[in-house]
């Protein structure tokens, strides 16, 4: 590999933007040449539509997919909830850095806590995931809430708790955490309250299949374990059916013994948004050892969801 610079594709977003410079560096080491970011803007960066309106798992990805296509960056990040299950032929997965924490988290007013939360409180998400979790909880304990649908950046989302139009919003702490705004948190739902989205925490690291030295060069920040619970998480999506519109929660856990990884535990929930029906399972076994394996523990946990009434509760299939 030559010394020239080498060119990063991203979304410019100060989280997408933060993130890339965050991998732009780990790359930077690994291939000790300077990597240079360029910034895209991608139909679901400029859309003031819902996400679920506009087809939920893709929307951010694709221009970044056909400027790496085209010879215009050499390789692109995406956070990987957002990438769609299949993986097209000509672009390779080259890596999947170690997963930062997959859960989410409330932003409240007065540093308030979920279960603080006054009767009828509004709470701002634009995920029929997190709504159907929500209201389901809030259910099952005698909680009075109201799932409001929001869109935007961090600040936006933020500013309606500081404006008083919204009592609470809830946002990845991954992302809170990469653009160094954690400590706004008031409260992190427990992953056994609300199921984060496959793959939520992790980053992708995308470039063209044909370009075998650059795909060496950026496995080299792959994390094995990380790479197999989001290829499980993101089987049970496919084997759903669910774009990221879709109202699924599904997170692999890796259970250790000391300081050796033993098992994983995959769970998978699906839902009504008003949370009046959810299915939620779980399987444990051995750590997959292969991706096939992975891929085979989510799409058989997602059987056994779908033998229970999955596909009734999630509305319109992606298509």
């Amino acid at each position: 590999m030559s010394d020239k610079a080498l060119r990063l594709g991203t979304r410019r977003s100060k989280l997408a933007m933060a993130q890339s410079g965050q991998v732009a560096d780990a790359v930077s080491q690994v291939t000790g040449r300077p990597v240079e970011l360029v910034e895209i803007t991608t139909y679901g960066d400029v859309s003031r539509e819902h996400l679920a309106q506009i087809g939920g798992t893709g929307v951010f990805v694709t221009a970044l997919r056909d400027a790496l296509l085209r010879g215009e960056v050499d390789f692109a990040v995406h956070s990987l909830k957002d990438l769609p299950t299949t993986q097209p032929a000509e672009l390779a997965l080259a890596a999947v850095p170690e997963r930062e924490d997959p859960r989410d988290v409330i932003v409240a007013r007065d540093a308030l806590k979920f279960t603080d939360l006054p009767r009828g409180a509004r709470i701002g998400t634009g995920s029929p995931r997190r709504m159907a979790q929500l209201n389901a909880y809030a259910r099952g304990h005698g909680l009075d809430i109201e799932t409001v649908p929001i869109r935007g950046n961090v600040d936006t989302r933020i500013g309606y708790v500081r404006d008083g139009e919204l009592d609470a919003v809830v946002l990845a702490a991954a992302g809170l955490n990469r653009i160094g705004r954690g400590d706004e948190v008031t409260d992190f739902l427990s992953v056994d309250t609300v199921l984060p989205a496959p793959g939520q925490g992790a980053l992708a690291i995308e470039c063209t299949a044909d370009n075998a030295d650059l795909i060496a060069a950026l496995g080299e920040l792959d994390d094995p374990l990380t790479r197999v619970a989001v290829t499980a998480e993101r089987s049970l999506l496919a084997a759903l059916e669910a774009g990221c519109s879709a109202p699924v929660g599904a997170l692999a856990d890796l259970l250790a013994d000391g300081q050796t990884v033993k098992e994983m535990r995959l769970r998978g929930v699906v839902g009504t948004t008003d949370g009046s029906s959810l299915v939620q399972l779980s399987t444990t076994g051995p750590v997959p050892e292969s991706h096939d394996r992975a891929v085979a523990l989510g799409r058989e946990l997602a059987a056994e969801m779908l033998a229970q009434g999955a596909a009734g509760l999630m509305g319109e299939r992606a298509h």
